[in-house]
């Protein structure tokens, strides 16, 4: 069977640390696939409101995710903390790449959790249509 491997860029735009809940725990007693996925999504909303926007308005324009691969490499358990490194990839017309490595502290040793990709395409609500990308995202992402 074919598996998925997500090569991740290496310059890190911002780090974030995001608890794992009880919530967030399944029936095999780890962290749950929805719960990597949801983790990945706040560390999109806090680099986003970092930076005094959200899904819905970053220069006028809004977000729609395209798509979405993850790569699983080790559990998660209630108590840790993901630090999340937050990554940039290929910047187009009307969309970008982001690249995300989830890491937790086990026996002061960072140990890999997931690397994960999401495709971000531009879009005006309003208009319902596709939409170039902000040139200030763009500076943002690019740095």
């Amino acid at each position: 069977m074919a598996r998925i491997k997500i090569e991740v860029p290496h310059t890190i735009i911002a780090t974030f640390m995001i608890p794992v809940r009880i919530t967030d725990i399944n029936y095999g007693n780890h962290l749950s696939n929805d719960a990597f996925v949801s983790i990945v999504h706040e560390a999109r909303m806090q680099w986003l409101h970092r930076h005094g926007y959200t899904e819905l308005n970053i220069e006028g324009t809004g977000l729609i995710m395209s798509d979405l691969a993850v790569e699983f490499k080790s559990e998660s358990f209630y108590g840790d903390v993901v630090e999340v490194m937050f990554i940039a990839g290929e910047i187009s017309r009307v969309g970008f790449e982001l690249f995300y490595q989830l890491f937790a502290d086990r026996n002061n040793k960072k140990t890999l959790l997931a690397n994960a990709k999401t495709g971000m395409i531009c879009y005006d609500y309003a208009a319902k249509k596709v939409v170039p990308v902000p040139e200030k995202l763009k500076t943002l992402l690019s740095v």
